[in-house]
């Protein structure tokens, strides 16, 4: 501090009071105080100070994005590619991006990542999802904050989502379309908002249709929230179709009928979700709906910058259609 009021000829506690967001310093000088102090390196301690408002268009912030262990590794490629998006698009900005994993013994312990509790971080991505006890003790964090790809009705935090309720249900109605009467669902309905969601829009389309739901054709494909079953279960009668929560569930449910001598489509169709990388691979290839990723990137920091500039913004849950794609997985019945 002292060095940059040599720089521009003020004392000390001027620039003290126009980092810190303290009265008593015109908005010209305070402007003037902290581009000076980006250009020199400064970074303030004080990561809490509640007016960010007058120093925002600084260069050199640095936000953070954490995301859980479950989601990472071999099978997080969906997220990689979306932490991937949000990192370029902040760089766009003029912003840094501070990486973290969360791991699962921190998280049940609500231990907060160290780019909050270091003060590291002026912003925070939570992408995937986390536990409830978990959101709780980060919505207490004087941060922006920013939910990707999952959210809780139970907390006022602002998100960014794929619109998986109506993809859930477009996945299902083209297989009614394809003349499927006898359609299950694979996925663990509570492991994330989204398999909620899109179990909600497959059970909306079973009654528009007048279908029969089935408990015993809702098939779990993993333990606990992403820890994926070893051997997939499946029902003694079976439906013609199953509506598969991820691209990567459907391509193992695939794999598991061919195993039984099941033909895919010709016995039963497939679909998944995402199209993402192993829906193309895949044979036959998965129809699925694509999740606009770019998007999904881009509106999370438009969100982001706008809670920056103003603390008090807030924009709710935004939702980010997308489309079906179709591929080979679905033999027309009619």
């Amino acid at each position: 501090m002292l060095d940059i009021a040599n720089k521009l000829g003020v004392s000390v506690v001027t620039v003290s009071n126009a980092l810190a967001g303290r009265d008593g310093v015109s908005e010209q000088m305070r402007r003037k105080i902290c581009e000076t102090a980006d250009k020199m390196g400064y970074r303030p301690s004080n990561t809490k100070s509640n007016n960010r408002k007058n120093d925002l268009q600084r260069a050199g912030k640095n936000i953070g994005i954490i995301t859980s262990e479950l989601f990472v590794g071999a099978r997080g490629t969906f997220y990689w590619q979306l932490t991937a998006d949000i990192s370029n698009c902040l760089s766009e900005h003029n912003l840094s991006t501070i990486y973290e994993i969360i791991r699962t013994d921190t998280e049940k312990e609500g231990i907060l990542p160290n780019v909050v509790t270091e003060g590291k971080a002026d912003g925070l991505f939570v992408i995937g999802q986390v536990s409830r006890s978990y959101i709780r003790e980060l919505s207490k964090i004087d941060i922006p904050l920013v939910f990707v790809d999952f959210y809780d009705s139970r907390f006022d935090i602002d998100s960014v989502n794929s619109d998986s309720f109506h993809g859930g249900y477009i996945l299902t109605d083209y297989l009614v379309e394809k003349g499927h009467r006898k359609i299950g669902f694979f996925g663990n309905i509570n492991a994330t908002s989204s398999i909620n969601d899109r179990f909600l829009g497959y059970i909306k389309c079973i009654m528009e249709n007048g279908l029969e739901y089935r408990s015993d054709w809702r098939l779990d494909d993993r333990s606990g929230s992403v820890l994926f079953l070893d051997k997939l279960e499946f029902p003694e009668e079976m439906p013609t179709a199953f509506v598969c929560n991820c691209d990567e569930t459907a391509f193992r449910v695939i794999s598991a009928l061919k195993s039984k001598g099941i033909r895919v489509p010709e016995d039963i169709s497939v679909v998944g979700y995402d199209n993402y990388t192993v829906s193309s691979i895949c044979i036959p290839t998965i129809t699925t709906v694509e999740v606009d990723i770019r998007k999904m990137a881009e509106s999370s920091v438009e969100i982001m910058m706008k809670k920056l500039a103003d603390p008090e913004y807030s924009e709710g849950r935004r939702i980010i259609s997308g489309k079906l794609i179709v591929k080979n997985s679905v033999l027309d019945i009619n």
